[in-house]
């Protein structure tokens, strides 16, 4: 599996480009980084990268065919996994319902990969702490046929322990379950467990070996 992005560019209002000419390539197996400062359009990109949004030129390609033209909904569905800074969970739920929503597969099973008991596992995610929420959005997201996770500052609300913990969970997602990790984040610890780092920086994307 490719995913590649050509010649992408975006703007807010049509007038002030966010960013232009970003080009990106990444494939099955790797973990890559999307940093930058805050503003600089890491969020928006990665949003685009999933069919959120559009950019207004260039486009996104997966395994060589336009998004767009397969369509955005197919994309969503069929090739992206995403999880969110505040983890986008179905609050009066447990997490072994939560799981059931998008896979006929043992939800305990990923959910005690992730490092949860099996009573936690049956709690309302309500009463789960910050830490364990992201587990079970990744846990979600990993429990998908999807090929690619996006995350979007998945450590951004962890204590530095659980920090450490949730990245090496997404390196295990690249490198063992032969996912295609791209994680937009402040962190350099974060950036550091990447394979591949995309720095955006006024307006253009820059790659380099993590």
């Amino acid at each position: 599996m490719y995913f590649e992005a050509l010649h992408v560019s975006y703007s807010y209002d049509k007038q002030k480009l966010l960013f232009s000419g970003v080009d990106m390539s990444m494939e099955t197996g790797k973990m890559y980084a999307i940093v930058g400062p805050s503003g600089s359009g890491k969020t928006t990109l990665l949003s685009i990268l999933g069919g959120l949004d559009s950019p207004i030129q260039g486009k996104v390609l997966f395994n060589g065919e336009d998004i767009a033209q397969k369509g955005l909904e197919y994309h969503r569905r069929h090739h992206v996994a995403l999880v969110f800074q505040n983890y986008n969970l179905i609050d009066y739920m447990n997490p072994v319902e939560n799981i059931k929503m998008i896979t006929h597969k043992n939800p305990l099973d990923i959910l005690k990969r992730l490092g949860l008991t099996d009573e936690e596992a049956k709690r309302n995610i309500l009463q789960l702490s910050g830490g364990q929420q992201q587990r079970v959005a990744i846990a979600r997201a990993l429990a998908s046929d999807a090929p690619v996770l996006l995350a979007d500052e998945p450590t951004g609300n962890l204590d530095e322990d659980n920090a450490a913990e949730i990245t090496e969970i997404l390196r295990e997602s690249a490198h063992e379950f032969q996912k295609c990790v791209v994680v937009v984040t402040h962190s350099n610890e974060v950036a550091k467990k990447a394979d591949y780092i995309y720095r955006i920086k006024r307006g253009k994307v820059q790659g380099m070996e993590a």
